[in-house]
């Protein structure tokens, strides 16, 4: 067993079940979550006997990156290779004060969005909270001079919502302000591809935690073709689902929209778009689509990305254009692949 995915009350039970007291399941929680420390024999505190029955029954672990790549923008992309030999990315993108981590929850996916590399590699399994949890302790651990990830972002491989009892696990971990990892919800974004049960059931977790949904296209007729999911969840019910998630003041829904040239990019694409988010707190992330071999899509020209972006910004729409990092080692939006196993 690897405690390192275990929620802090349930390092207590562990110390109780071990013979020690709840005390040294909560410093053990410090050790792992607070001070990124995996080495029983440097956590001195604990006592020797609690360490050795520790060691007999649990591990202490978090992935080391099999493979660091760096992009001339100063991304940086990580690829783990897990305990089964599979391989999964996170990665990281500094931006001023900013240093946001890009996670994944899954080993592939299993959506098979037409855009997404990702989508292609199909669905092997879920991660684990362990899993999840230890590539952002592992890419803390990679940082020096006392730098952390300042953001996160459920963005990597993998459809968050659809590994939910472990994302959840791993969002209260992440931001138990005791004895987890202590990140304000936020700074913590999940994207989805539109599970509207999985939106609905995180709305009641109280987690408020930023919500992501990748959208991509106004129409049913245009997410059909780009999106298989939004032939169990349309356009329509998606945004029902999304005006009643729980918002705190001044937060917004982010809504992700890949510009594909000649699919989704026309001005009365942006009209669409503008008719279908009126009256939801919305910002809406441009990204011009991201390259990849085999692909049958193209980036829109740039005079036509910021006319599309006019409609939104003239609509009194908050819009951004991603221009998304790494796109050089291959670890922009949509890019992510890797071997599922060696």
């Amino acid at each position: 067993m690897n405690v390192v995915g275990l929620l802090p009350s349930e390092l207590e039970d562990l110390a109780v079940e071990l013979g020690a007291s709840r005390y040294r399941g909560r410093q053990l929680a410090t050790w792992i979550y607070r001070k990124g420390e995996v080495d029983l024999a440097a956590m001195s505190d604990l006592p020797k006997d609690f360490r050795a029955r520790l060691a007999e029954r649990a591990a202490v672990e978090v992935p080391e990156p099999e493979r660091v790549t760096a992009s001339q923008d100063g991304s940086r992309k990580l690829v783990f290779r897990l305990g089964d030999a599979s391989r999964i990315s996170s990665v990281l993108m500094p931006d001023d004060d900013r240093l946001t981590l890009c996670v994944s929850t899954q080993v592939g996916c299993g959506f098979e969005c037409r855009f997404c590399l990702t989508g292609v590699m199909g669905f092997a399994r879920n991660l684990s909270a362990s899993e999840i949890v230890g590539q952002v302790l592992a890419a803390n651990r990679l940082l020096e001079g006392g730098q952390r990830v300042t953001h996160i972002v459920f963005m990597g491989m993998g459809e968050p919502l659809a590994n939910y009892a472990a994302l959840v696990q791993a969002l209260r971990i992440l931001t138990d302000a005791k004895l987890g990892l202590g990140y304000s919800p936020r700074r913590i974004t999940v994207s989805t591809v539109g599970l509207v049960p999985g939106i609905e059931k995180l709305g009641r977790e109280n987690l408020k935690v930023n919500l992501a949904i990748s959208l991509h296209a106004g129409s049913d007729e245009v997410r059909s073709q780009l999106m298989p999911v939004n032939r169990s969840w349309n356009v329509e019910t998606l945004i029902a689902a999304v005006r009643k998630y729980p918002l705190a003041p001044r937060q917004r829904v982010f809504f992700e929209y890949v510009l594909l040239d000649a699919v989704n990019d026309s001005p009365e694409d942006a009209r669409r778009l503008v008719r279908l988010l009126r009256g939801v707190r919305a910002k809406v992330n441009l990204i011009p689509f991201n390259d990849w071999e085999g692909a049958p899509f193209r980036r829109p020209a740039l005079p036509r990305i910021l006319a599309f972006q006019s409609i939104l910004l003239d609509a009194g729409l908050t819009t951004t254009v991603r221009w998304s990092k790494g796109e050089d080692i291959g670890a922009a939006c949509g890019q992510l692949r890797e071997p599922v196993s060696a």
